[in-house]
């Protein structure tokens, strides 16, 4: 039965509608007591923004130790690494009207064949010749300084220069070849970090197009936003589409976020991400060529950072954002662990700040 009139004229309220309260005030007290001591964080970003090395990198800075089978498995992604990216070159070079040079030609076929090694398996010493002979191609180094028209891995040149370590029997990945390795965020990593008093939950999801459907399901108790963009992606192609900027897909991302009524009250912080590589090419590719309304001198990297720093801000302005929540920016280089163990303390804060902003509104 509903609620009634008494004698008296007081409601009365029913014993079915006493509980359904009483379930009320119980979930918001738990729910209370959940977002207190749980902060959730969600690492969003067009592909190859280095979102996946920011998760790593916090497992560094909160010594969460990787397990003898995840060592093994980015021991195995090295390898996969070498071989894929040389690859990747081989593909770019087609288009480029390149071709590795003649006394190295006899190493291509080997490499385009080679197949991932196995567990604690060495890396195959008949592959260490070929890959530093085609590394030191001229042809293919052309290539590789072009790599922005085809997604080439940055990682290529990390790796490639040691390739004697990497191919000693023994070898096992140091800290920074895990933060170096490379591999596609495929569906949803949930990552667990203790933050003072409270549990820091990093979610990671893919970047890529075809993976984005998925991150409607991630949005619930969100905390903070951590959004990372690829400075260095200015006058780069998307991995899955060669005929998409990088910056201008980011762009297009940052602004649905901006917009999105999930995340009225959500802290956004902005990774300005791999500023060592925007540094190094923004001395050679002029902005200007692909955003032509910038204005900076063409080797000038603050003017550069600045600018995007500008439209990005602009997105979120227009988005109605510094009404709500405050956009907090930094550039960032991920690979970079005492650089990201400061500037994720400023982060842990602001999460934890935003935390307590929206559970009092619960």
């Amino acid at each position: 039965m509903g609620a009634c009139m008494s004698s008296g004229g007081m409601i009365e309220v029913s014993e079915e509608d006493k509980k359904k309260h009483r379930e009320a005030e119980k979930y918001l007290r738990e729910a209370r007591a959940k977002m207190s001591s749980q902060v959730k964080v969600l690492l969003l970003g067009s592909g190859d923004s280095g979102k996946s090395t920011i998760l790593k990198q916090m497992r560094l800075i909160h010594r969460v130790p990787f397990s003898p089978g995840e060592i093994e498995s980015y021991r195995q992604l090295v390898f996969n690494n070498l071989t894929t990216g040389m690859n990747y070159l081989f593909e770019a070079m087609e288009d480029m009207d390149l071709e590795p040079s003649e006394d190295v030609m006899s190493h291509v076929e080997l490499v385009r064949n080679a197949v991932d090694i196995r567990d604690w398996e060495p890396f195959p010493a008949d592959y260490f010749e070929p890959l530093r002979c085609l590394w030191d191609d001229p042809n293919i180094q052309k290539a590789y300084e072009r790599g922005n028209e085809a997604a080439i891995p940055e990682n290529l040149s990390y790796f490639y220069p040691d390739l004697e370590r990497l191919f000693e029997p023994a070898y096992q990945p140091t800290e920074q070849d895990i933060v170096q390795c490379r591999a596609r965020t495929i569906g949803i990593t949930e990552t667990n970090f203790q933050l003072h008093d409270h549990e820091m939950l990093m979610v990671d999801v893919g970047g890529q197009k075809s993976e984005r459907r998925k991150w409607i399901h991630c949005f619930q108790d969100v905390t903070s936003i951590l959004f990372l963009v690829s400075l260095s992606g200015y006058d780069q192609c998307l991995v899955e589409d060669k005929d998409a900027n990088q910056m201008q897909d980011a762009m297009t991302i940052w602004d649905s976020i901006c917009h999105s009524q999930w995340f009225k009250q959500t802290a956004i912080i902005l990774f300005l991400n791999k500023n060592d590589l925007f540094e190094r090419k923004i001395v050679h590719s002029d902005i200007k060529n692909f955003f032509p309304d910038y204005e900076g001198e063409p080797s000038d990297a603050k003017a550069g950072r600045d600018y995007f720093k500008k439209r990005f801000s602009r997105l979120a302005q227009k988005a109605g954002r510094s009404k709500e929540r405050e956009i907090y920016i930094h550039v960032t280089t991920a690979t970079d662990t005492a650089m990201l163990r400061v500037v994720m303390a400023a982060v842990e804060g602001i999460v934890l700040r935003s935390n307590l902003e929206v559970a009092a509104l619960i």
